[in-house]
């Protein structure tokens, strides 16, 4: 299996193909709305800015795995980032990141890279960064904030 097998429905309801981005830089965060975390929006909008046109693809994955911090419905969730953030980056439908539910991309993505504590996601934006021919290079915990990430980025735009 390959990071181009799997797909996701996105806040739209439409269903999204991982393999749309075949040869594109993806960063996958899992998202929400009210974490301490949450004004990584700004900066996860900033690399999306910066970075699309040369190759990179932001999608964030609002989870509410993590102290119920993403409670809404898709309406909500895209209203407050397009208002709060102008988030226009694509964002995918509700998902768990970990256990027995967790969407299949996200099982996927903790298999290819272990955080420092194993595994599991421990919080919401994790981050992980997967290279042009779909390997998963990186992944960052919460606390790295988004414009940290631009030198590995552009790494791998170029």
């Amino acid at each position: 299996m390959s990071i181009y097998d799997y797909a996701f429905r996105r806040l739209d309801g439409g269903e999204q193909p991982l393999a749309a981005y075949r040869g594109r830089v993806l960063l996958l965060v899992n998202t929400a709305s009210r974490c301490g975390f949450t004004p990584q929006y700004d900066g996860l909008q900033k690399l999306h800015a910066a970075y699309s046109e040369q190759g990179l693809t932001v999608i964030g994955f609002p989870c509410n795995q993590f102290g119920a911090q993403e409670p809404g419905s898709a309406g909500d969730i895209a209203s407050f980032c397009r208002k709060n953030y102008g988030v226009d980056f694509l964002m995918a439908d509700k998902v768990d990141v970990n256990g027995a539910g967790a969407h299949p991309l996200w099982q996927y993505l903790k298999r290819q890279k272990r955080g420092l504590l194993g595994r599991p996601v421990r919080w919401n934006f994790s981050k992980f960064l997967v290279d042009r021919d779909g390997r998963v290079v990186a992944r960052f915990a919460p606390f790295t904030r988004p414009d940290k990430l631009a030198a590995r980025i552009e790494a791998l735009l170029a």
